[in-house]
């Protein structure tokens, strides 16, 4: 069995006593204080999650944006510099072989963060098409996974002390960290070191995400700890994040996406443009065209139940329709909630399920995403 991989807060991790797992081929903390505890204090104050198993991918070149318009489903043509935006990249098949943000960092270059588990496949996939795409094309693929190091600083709370993080203006466009708008990102220098600050977040709360060298990770953990003490801030695990996600309906590769799972299947279509060439639209087009068999929705429990798991099925009047792609407890909901595909023409809001968990059926009812909005 191959060892796993360490992230280079591990240290910090195993003196807080984290409980680590098995996360994509990283030893990850699953949690801390315990999950229920770290999911309210993201939702109520300020979380921090090591998420340097996650990758960066750099395109860059002369025609880099060209390359990602021929290469992901939504436009980085729209992005400016300093902008992001979440896309896609998809097999001949119209399959996700991921889902992405891409970050515009320079005019001719983007930072792609992927998903840990897809990193390799990601980088092979887009080199690939580079050679296939290039004719006459200047296009640079960089894996920096292993020199970059990451940290998510989630919550309401955060606001109240990001910005005392750096001394120095942003180098692209904004002052601080808190100038930033929602899916922008600037350059802040940390300690000599250049850090990648983005306005971008998987739980649905205010915060940000920051991409930094490995060699001054563990001191930026440690300042945001120094300045957010008395501002309510945990270290968050895996368990919390996961939560945080289900509940705002955010997918999860491996269980809502994967090679078989095209954006449309998976309800992700406003991050498509059909209107512009891209590896898997001539499928999409189809899909959009003639419908698809199934597709993925919310659901919320009705009643009192065990939590729902991934691959438990879904019914309606005894005939399977259905199975769960993620399903919890809902810390800020107090029940049982998650996601599931739904086969067509059963893929209906407000529409009563039953699931069955263990060898029970509970009733629960088909929700838009995302399942959890503030003002519950």
């Amino acid at each position: 069995m191959p060892k796993l991989k360490r992230t280079p807060l591990f240290p910090l991790h195993e003196a807080l006593n984290a409980r680590c797992v098995d996360f994509g081929g990283w030893e990850m903390p699953i949690q801390y204080d315990g999950v229920i505890a770290e999911h309210q204090a993201v939702r109520n104050a300020a979380g921090v999650f090591d998420i340097s198993h996650m990758g960066e991918i750099m395109v860059g070149g002369a025609h880099a944006e060209d390359f990602l318009e021929l290469t992901l489903t939504n436009r980085a043509s729209d992005l400016a510099v300093g902008d992001a935006q979440y896309s896609l990249l998809c097999n001949s098949q119209g399959g996700v072989v991921d889902d992405l943000y891409v970050y515009r960092i320079a005019q001719e270059v983007f930072l792609l963060i992927v998903n840990a588990s897809r990193v390799d496949d990601d980088f092979s996939l887009l080199q690939k098409l580079v050679v296939d795409l290039k004719k006459d094309r200047t296009v640079n693929v960089v894996n920096e996974s292993d020199d970059l190091a990451a940290i998510a600083v989630q919550g309401p709370n955060v606001s109240l002390f990001i910005d005392d993080v750096f001394t120095l203006k942003g180098l692209i466009t904004v002052d601080k960290p808190t100038d930033l708008t929602k899916n922008q990102i600037d350059v802040f220098i940390y300690e000599d070191a250049n850090v990648y600050v983005a306005n971008t977040g998987y739980t649905g709360e205010a915060g940000f995400e920051l991409v930094a060298p490995n060699e001054v990770i563990t001191q930026l953990w440690n300042r945001i700890f120094d300045l957010g003490k008395n501002h309510g801030v945990k270290p968050a695990g895996l368990g919390a994040r996961d939560t945080l996600r289900l509940e705002m309906g955010y997918p999860l590769y491996g269980n809502e996406l994967n090679e078989k799972v095209t954006p449309l299947e998976a309800g992700l279509g406003y991050f498509i443009d059909l209107e512009k060439p891209f590896q898997g639209r001539q499928k999409l087009v189809s899909q959009k065209n003639n419908g698809f068999k199934r597709k993925n929705l919310g659901f919320v429990m009705t009643s009192k139940s065990p939590p729902p798991r991934k691959g438990y099925l879904v019914y309606i009047d005894g005939d399977q329709v259905g199975a769960v792609s993620s399903g919890t407890q809902s810390p800020s909901l107090g029940k049982g909630m998650g996601m599931a595909f739904i086969d067509m023409p059963h893929a209906l809001v407000g529409k009563e399920v039953e699931i069955q968990i263990r060898d029970r059926y509970y009733p629960a009812v088909l929700s838009k995403k995302p399942m959890y909005k503030k003002d519950d």
